[in-house]
């Protein structure tokens, strides 16, 4: 039998023995750990860990059944990812290119371990973009009055594709509560400046008049809360008097592809585990 690879996401109050408790666990299930990443929060009692085992053995119902009674006593939060599926993302734009263009070029490479099901945008302008590495493009155009229905068409269209994640690449659109409550840590933004500075429209003008010395980029999850929601990657970049605005842009630009493909990257290989506002991003193995 082929030998299958799982990951495990583990976070709960931190208390003795809880290492020996799990890593035993699995080796009597029959597992091999080849990775086994962990941090402790002392401040907070909190214990998070990312576990990645292998076995050839037949996985089961039970298995779960037999973890979840584990966990019951320990209050253990998990969620386990089986590795036999790649998850299905969207990526939703609206008239910038350089973030799609770069998570295309990741995703046909396999730098993106993902099935790319669609290009989603408000704007037509992107369609040939799309149409360039062959993923379906879907015009959604959206006012204030027809954001609830648009948001309703978009929700029934990543639901009958099970859309596992949706990238916000640049879609300049404020989403509903609503929208964004269906898709719980499941929707990644990039922000255009190094969070919490410089919020909403138009940072790099606000970034210039600040004369600032770093420029960044904040790739986080989408929240109720505007650009607050947990933070998973961010970068800078110096940058001097002499910059302009639209020198600070494309920097900007650049900082923005990486810190967005990272951020996705994360996600696609369960590295991150969300506490509150906060996120843990293990190193990858």
């Amino acid at each position: 039998m082929e030998q299958k690879t799982v990951t495990l996401l583990i976070k709960c109050p931190d208390r003795e023995g809880i290492i020996a408790t799990l890593t035993g666990f699995f080796y009597k299930e029959g597992f091999n750990i080849i990775s086994l990443q962990q941090y402790t929060n002392v401040r907070e009692k909190k214990f998070f860990m990312r576990i990645c085992l292998t076995t050839k053995q037949q996985i089961t119902i039970g298995l779960e059944e037999k973890f979840d009674k584990l966990s019951k006593s320990f209050d253990i939060e998990w969620k386990i990812d089986y590795g036999d599926k790649k998850q299905k993302v969207a990526i939703m734009v609206s008239h910038t290119n350089h973030n799609l263009y770069d998570l295309l070029s990741k995703y046909k490479e396999g730098i993106l371990p993902c099935e790319v099901v669609m290009v989603v945008s408000n704007h037509e302008k992107l369609r040939p973009v799309a149409e360039m590495f062959g993923i379906p493009y879907y015009y959604a155009p959206v006012n204030k009055e027809t954001r609830n229905q648009q948001e309703a068409e978009l929700k029934d269209l990543f639901d009958k594709n099970e859309i596992d994640l949706i990238v916000m690449a640049r879609y300049m659109q404020i989403l509903t509560s609503d929208f964004i409550s269906h898709y719980p840590y499941r929707i990644i933004n990039i922000h255009h400046s190094f969070l919490p500075a410089f919020q909403g429209a138009n940072p790099y003008m606000r970034a210039y008049e600040r004369g600032v010395k770093l420029i960044g980029a904040t790739a986080h999850y989408a929240t109720q809360d505007l650009d607050e929601g947990p933070i998973i990657e961010q970068d800078v970049e110096r940058v001097t008097h002499e910059s302009t605005v639209s020198t600070l842009k494309s920097i900007g630009a650049d900082i923005e592809t990486m810190v967005l493909s990272r951020a996705v990257k994360f996600h696609l290989n369960n590295q991150i585990i969300v506490d509150g506002n906060k996120t843990i991003v293990f190193p990858e193995t």
